[in-house]
């Protein structure tokens, strides 16, 4: 096996609430307040839907805003991993990713692993350069059991509410989320940092239809019938444990560019955004004060160096 490679659950397609249009000769990011279910295929007008997205529409060109899934895992911090992340804008290699107590950053000197701050009290995240970002893997339909639709978001509400409902599901489930019968749902608010327009956050429901006891008599059900089939969950949540470790950063640079364009677009300063340069710039500068303090230190006292 490949030494440094994160071993990332299998992709089949995205799920994303929102997407890349030109405007003025540059590719931005727009919201939507609908779900859309792509491929993993790209062309010039965007990602290809995927064949899901038309089937779970009510109606040809009805709005999608629930979608039934299910989980991979029984641990909820596999199925959702949530970070601040820095990524270089001009290559969408990750930079920097840590949890507010630590980080591993990757400097002139390798990957390192440092105190992290959080964006606030950051000198490397002034201007917005670094975020939440959160990746959310699910399954949809039963075609392939293994394989999963992923959505990502850098927003804070969707951070937050699927973290707490993944908990929440995991203590009432007695730790069966993986064969929960769940739902994703898009639901919208005002604030006033939105200036009171509607912003769409995704939250994890139990099915349409359905009450919780409904839902967790199925989860006992499906997960009975696993276990009589010899389906190892267990070892399924270890093997994607030890996958993840087996890596620095979860994104590669080809997944990173795709992150960039549609998270962290470029701006000029004045917009709230660093400029690419800049991010080298400060890491190298860190790096480079990092040597000199060190040098210091071993001078003899009095000495002008």
């Amino acid at each position: 096996m490949l030494k440094g490679l994160a071993l990332t659950p299998p992709v089949i397609g995205r799920i994303s609430i929102g997407k890349v249009v030109e405007k003025n000769g540059k590719r931005l990011p727009e919201k939507d307040d609908e779900f859309t279910i792509t491929s993993q295929v790209q062309v010039k007008d965007g990602w290809v839907n995927h064949p899901l997205d038309e089937s779970l529409r009510k109606a040809p060109g009805a709005k999608l805003r629930s979608i039934p899934v299910r989980l991979l895992f029984d641990d909820p911090d596999l199925n959702l991993r949530a970070n601040y992340t820095l990524f270089e804008r001009s290559s969408g290699r990750p930079m920097c990713v840590g949890n507010g107590e630590t980080c591993r950053r990757l400097t002139s000197a390798g990957i390192q692993t440092l105190s992290c701050p959080s964006p606030e009290a950051c000198d490397l995240a002034i201007g917005g350069s670094c975020k939440p970002y959160g990746r959310l893997n699910v399954r949809i339909g039963d075609d392939d059991e293994l394989g999963s639709f992923v959505f990502r978001t850098t927003g804070f509400n969707s951070i937050r509410t699927l973290s707490a409902r993944l908990r929440y599901f995991h203590a009432v489930s007695g730790g069966t989320l993986s064969t929960l019968p769940l739902e994703l749902r898009l639901r919208g608010k005002s604030t006033t940092q939105s200036h009171r327009a509607p912003i769409y956050y995704v939250d994890l429901t139990v099915r349409t239809g359905m009450a919780l006891k409904e839902s967790l008599a199925s989860a006992r059900a499906e997960r009975e019938e696993r276990l009589a089939a010899g389906f190892d969950q267990m070892a399924l949540d270890e093997a994607a444990r030890l996958g993840f470790a087996a890596g620095a950063f979860e994104e590669s640079e080809e997944d990173g560019a795709a992150v960039v364009e549609e998270f962290y677009p470029d701006g000029d300063p004045g917009e709230g955004i660093t400029p690419v340069a800049s991010l080298g710039e400060k890491l190298k500068s860190r790096a480079q004060q990092g040597k000199q303090q060190s040098v210091m230190a071993e001078l003899p006292v009095g000495s002008d160096g």
